[in-house]
């Protein structure tokens, strides 16, 4: 049986521009680069800067460290934001949030998403599967913002006229515990570092 020669218009994502994209096995692979752009520019479409999210972790931190600066905050919104998981997750959530504002979303889904109901729990369970490679802290933090929604994650969750941010309050949510998280672990093994080289361990 002779192998079909490959062609380029039987491969997956034909749309996508050939710098976001590389062939492998005959099929047409989004890069890593193209996806992490894709995910930031939909949260800056949507309204979202770092310093926002920057900010929460800033004010969730500042009373456990000192010196604890606004860059190192937006340092590590980047750092999360790296994740491929989180940019899945981002660009997922948006895109239903954007169809439910156009009102292409079938019912009951539709309504559900549109009015944020109560009882549907999707919009935090993909935000909470981006959580988990953070760890437990991550997840805690997550449900107190959550709950609390601080800054812009109140801001979003309050906006109205024709917009639906169903999904994005809880991804704002999730990286910015994901950063904090991210940052208490990093001070923890700075720490750690400098007791055992102080003790010539």
């Amino acid at each position: 049986m002779s192998e079909q020669p490959f062609s380029k218009r039987a491969t997956y994502a034909p749309a996508l521009p050939e710098d976001a994209t590389f062939y492998s096995a005959n099929k047409k692979r989004v890069t890593s680069r193209a996806v992490k752009t894709a995910a930031e520019t939909a949260l800056s479409e949507r309204g979202v800067k770092i310093e926002d999210i920057a900010e929460i972790v800033f004010d969730l931190q500042k009373p456990f460290m000192s010196g604890l600066t606004m860059e190192i905050c937006e340092e590590n919104v980047r750092g999360v934001l790296a994740k491929r998981e989180l940019q899945h997750a981002i660009l997922v959530g948006i895109e239903l949030d954007r169809l439910a504002e156009k009102n292409m979303l079938s019912e009951p889904l539709q309504s559900l998403v549109d009015q944020d109901e109560g009882l549907f729990g999707v919009d935090e369970t993909i935000a909470l599967g981006a959580v988990s490679s953070f760890g437990s802290i991550a997840a805690t933090t997550f449900g107190y913002l959550d709950k609390v929604k601080p800054k812009i994650i109140g801001r979003l969750d309050l906006e109205k006229e024709g917009k639906v941010n169903t999904f994005l309050d809880d991804l704002i949510a999730s990286i910015a515990a994901d950063a904090s998280s991210r940052l208490a672990h990093r001070v923890r093994d700075a720490e750690e570092k400098r007791v055992a080289q102080s003790s010539g361990k």
